[in-house]
């Protein structure tokens, strides 16, 4: 404020009060002492540093999807090394208000008791035996098979819940509720049958097909997936790189363990990328995120729509039950108070907008120029609405089967899909469709190609395979959907992508949940079932 005077008397102009992002950014850049830090270090007043910032984590905690135990216990220290494993640095910058971000800490106060210690490396586990009744058996460690051992998507998934970490392999497998949709992704693909062509030249095959007007090896994308670090220490980089190497978009992921930033300074010059956007309530924060992806030539926005709410994933769930045996939060757990079940839908919450409507897409169109497609449409007339609202396509997704269980797969919406848009006379050459869930053969892309789609989303696949093997792994997985699609094409008499038509499949049978199908052994000797509390 600025002294003046009125009538010989001083007065004073009282500045207007500050908003809480003006007060934010005044902590933000405020100089702490690491022995300040120390002294909030309970679960009920809670700093904790990562990459040199405090943050005021008390209510956060405990709504941390995680589990309240990994903030609680590092209340008062510098946890970056605990976090910088799974998490991007400008998380807690897209999470928190402005306001809980307390300070810079100047790092010659940072002490080596301040700092937070990784846990022992777990032993490693051993490899899957059969014991016969009164019979010892020698426990043997697992041993990876070599990369070439690799024939099919499946054997990478049974490689990465061997080698992966209890917590990231039960949050990349798990569904929701009862795991029917996760089952039925795949299942779906195999009540589609085959009905090739014989007597085509099929000498020379060209696999290739575009994508927004970019030229791709194979009609598939690497779709986002959440917090890849999980896999792999290269997380979302070793895919970005993979992608380049196969010749194929990737999509980055808004829950990404590494920044905007890090993801795109990997890839190659003239690559294609895609990004995915969950839309934040607080709108200006998504116009900015959405700014910086147009600025980096980011190509296209995939704006998820189905995940209002996190599905209740319960494998997931059980899993950080059993990893939280933190005595800071025992009395609230006796007393109700952590609520795991709802931990990570209400922390999502804080950054997903459960208000967002078709009206919403007008703005979108507005503020870029980047191509816009609605992520996790389930019907036909959700589809022509989207088409109608001009946007450029649609994927047809169920989250992975994460979300709405016994929900449809998307090759199972399709059908109805293409249907809908033929009969509201859409342009095939102005909107696209895509669908993603259970795609594991080179013919599951050939009957999603077969039905109408542009190309198909592949995100456990490459999850697994990065688990696996890192970036040579996703490469293998790739090539091995492309061997397989090419023997299918060849044996359906389709030289080319755009050959590939319904007449090449029959889809009787794929609304019928209940026709019989031959056991899918890979599918069964992979799976991972659900076991009530008391078998676990």
């Amino acid at each position: 404020a600025q002294g003046i005077f009125f009538n010989s008397q001083p007065y004073q102009v009282l500045s207007p009060p500050l908003s809480a992002s003006q007060v934010g950014t005044m902590a933000s850049t405020k100089t702490i002492s690491m022995d300040e830090v120390a002294k909030h270090n309970s679960k009920a007043d809670c700093w904790v540093v990562l990459y040199g910032k405090a943050y005021d984590l008390t209510k956060f905690g405990r709504v941390h999807p995680g589990g309240a135990h990994l903030i609680y216990d590092n209340a008062g220290k510098d946890a970056t090394k605990l976090f910088d494993p799974i998490h991007p640095k400008d998380i807690m910058d897209k999470l928190l208000k402005p306001e809980l971000t307390m300070g810079v800490v100047d790092p010659s106060t940072i002490k080596d008791e301040h700092i937070a210690k990784p846990p022992a490396p777990a032993p490693k586990k051993a490899a899957p035996v059969a014991v016969a009744a009164g019979v010892t058996t020698e426990v043997v460690e697992f041993k990876k098979p070599p990369l070439s051992a690799m024939l099919n998507c499946f054997d990478f998934e049974s490689v990465a819940r061997e080698v992966m970490e209890p917590q990231g392999w039960g949050y990349y497998s798990s569904g929701g509720d009862d795991e029917i949709t996760l089952r039925d992704n795949h299942a779906a693909f195999q009540r589609i049958t085959m009905r090739p062509r014989i007597l085509v030249n099929v000498r020379e095959l060209d696999l290739t097909t575009t994508f927004f007007n970019t030229k791709v090896s194979l009609p598939i994308y690497f779709t986002a997936t959440a917090l890849a670090k999980l896999a792999n220490p290269e997380g979302e980089v070793a895919i970005v790189k993979a992608a380049a190497k196969v010749g194929v978009p990737y999509m980055l992921p808004t829950l990404s363990s590494y920044t905007l930033e890090e993801m795109l300074a990997a890839r190659t010059p003239g690559q294609d990328l895609w990004a995915q956007l969950y839309v934040n309530p607080d709108r200006s924060r998504s116009k900015e995120y959405v700014a910086k992806l147009e600025a980096a030539g980011v190509k296209a926005l995939f704006i998820t729509v189905d995940a209002p709410q996190l599905g209740r994933r319960e494998k997931d769930m059980r899993n950080k039950y059993t990893q939280q045996g933190s005595d800071v939060q025992s009395d609230d757990e006796e007393g109700g108070e952590v609520d795991r079940s709802q931990g990570a839908a209400r922390a999502i919450s804080s950054y997903i907008d459960p208000g967002l409507v078709w009206e919403d897409i007008a703005w979108f169109r507005s503020i870029t120029k980047m191509k816009i497609l609605l992520k996790g449409v389930q019907c036909g007339e959700d589809v022509v609405l989207a088409y109608k609202a001009g946007v450029d396509g649609v994927v047809l997704s169920n989250h992975g089967g994460r979300q709405l269980d016994t929900s449809r797969s998307g090759i199972e919406i399709l059908p109805e899909a293409m249907d809908a848009l033929r009969a509201a006379g859409y342009d095939k050459e102005k909107f696209s469709v895509f669908i993603d869930g259970g795609i594991r053969r080179g013919a599951d892309i050939f009957k999603a190609i077969a039905l109408g789609a542009t190309g198909v989303g592949l995100g456990r696949p490459v999850l697994y395979s990065l688990a696996s093997y890192g970036q040579k792994g996703v490469v293998r997985m790739a090539d091995l959907l492309q061997d397989e699609l090419t023997m299918v094409m060849r044996l359906s008499g389709t030289p080319a992508v755009k050959d590939i038509t319904p007449s090449h499949v029959i889809t009787r049978n794929l609304a019928d949940h209940f026709v019989p199908l031959p056991c899918d052994n890979l599918q069964s000797s992979t799976y991972q079932p659900l076991l009530p509390a008391s078998r676990i």
